[in-house]
């Protein structure tokens, strides 16, 4: 184990070395600003990390993860990333990607004690709840975990939607967009669930909407607006 951990140092010190080898200025250019377009909220587990998934380099996408890429508006973690994301790196994309097998999902499944942990699970259990029929007609247990992790993904997506935050950007300047994705472990593949926002929003709408459109544009008239 300890032989483990010093791989890391030595790792490090090669990767350095190759990143000078082809660039000298590479950690000279890397330690300026960033202008990520994308904002990733994705889950913690270890085989799926954002930017190689994504196949983008480091200042490309601005990165959130925790247990089943959970947006929870209690949670300061997440609401600070997603307001800094917008207000201040003004990012183009908000990207929630779950990813089939995920041990968080499958955890809220089971009725089982799992101290604390349950507060933070209870927001997927929540999911279930609210598309208990759709999930209980699935009678293949694989299938039907699947597919709350998909849902998952579209709830969490309404989640970062009802922030005011999103919606002033929004009105502002037509972004960010949010997406919904999830990343299959057994291909490697992404894949956009091209969730209609507008159409499950239809109904209640004028419920999560947190900001008036000349309210928001007279805000931006004033110098100290963000």
């Amino acid at each position: 184990m300890a032989k483990s951990y010093e791989d890391i140092f030595e790792n490090n010190k090669k990767w350095v070395e190759a990143k000078l080898a082809v660039n000298p200025e590479y950690f000279h250019d890397l330690a300026k600003t960033q202008h990520p377009d994308y904002l990733y909220i994705g889950c913690s587990d270890s085989r799926a990390t954002a930017e190689e998934l994504m196949g983008v380099g480091p200042g490309e996408v601005f990165v959130h993860r925790n247990i089943a890429n959970v947006v929870n508006t209690l949670d300061m973690s997440s609401t600070a990333v997603i307001q800094y994301a917008v207000e201040h790196l003004k990012v183009k994309h908000i990207i929630v990607c779950g990813h089939y097998n995920c041990g968080g999902v499958k955890a809220a499944m089971t009725s089982q004690d799992l101290g604390l942990m349950n507060p933070w699970l209870r927001t997927i259990r929540d999911v279930y709840r609210l598309h208990q029929e759709e999930l209980d007609s699935v009678t293949e247990e694989d299938k039907k975990y699947d597919r709350l992790v998909e849902l998952n993904v579209q709830e969490q997506c309404i989640n970062v939607i009802k922030m005011a935050c999103v919606q002033e950007r929004y009105i502002l300047d037509e972004y960010p967009i949010v997406h919904g994705w999830v990343f299959d472990l057994r291909t490697g593949k992404i894949i956009d669930l091209e969730i209609d926002f507008e159409k499950i929003l239809k109904d209640i709408q004028k419920i999560y909407n947190l900001t008036d459109s000349d309210w928001v544009m007279s805000k931006k008239n004033n110098k100290n607006f963000i």
